[in-house]
């Protein structure tokens, strides 16, 4: 039978195991920019994209504004791109529902775009699963030069 103070050395180790492990493992994850997203205060889909970017390992800082085409004319997001939300993230700005994993790969490729879009409110992107039913869309990044392309399509 293993004494109380074998138990307890034992248990220390353990839980000491358990500790440099999870440094480990924390010291090798990326630390993602938090995620500032502007919203009008009503848009339910905004906010299931702000929890789709939450539960994908982002921070975010959500403002809620009744002026969306003032953030948009700020952010310089074309017309031809707009969504219901725009977000920034470090230098990047990302407009409509664009998934998580494309936002890290942008962020973690250091892409030389202004940023990413989901033009309008496809079903089936992301805070925008609402009839079951998905439709194909493109995201699109865009430059300075108001030079588009597609990034990825879903």
């Amino acid at each position: 039978m293993i004494s109380r103070r074998g138990w307890l050395r034992a248990s220390v180790a353990s839980a000491a195991g358990l500790l440099v492990a999870s440094d480990r493992l924390l010291a090798d994850a990326p630390v993602l920019p938090v995620i500032t997203v502007y919203k009008d205060p009503s848009c339910g889909c905004c906010t299931k994209w702000v929890k789709h970017l939450s539960a994908n390992g982002f921070v975010t800082m959500v403002r809620d504004t009744p002026d969306m085409d003032e953030i948009k004319r700020t952010m310089q997001v074309p017309a031809a791109l707009q969504s219901c939300h725009t977000a920034v993230v470090g230098a990047y700005v990302v407009e409509g529902h664009v998934p998580a994993g494309l936002i890290k790969k942008m962020l973690a490729e250091k892409a030389q775009i202004v940023g990413l879009a989901v033009p309008g409110m496809p079903n089936g992107a992301p805070g925008m699963e609402t009839s079951g039913k998905a439709d194909k869309y493109d995201v699109i990044a865009w430059e300075r030069s108001g030079k588009t392309r597609v990034y990825a399509s879903r």
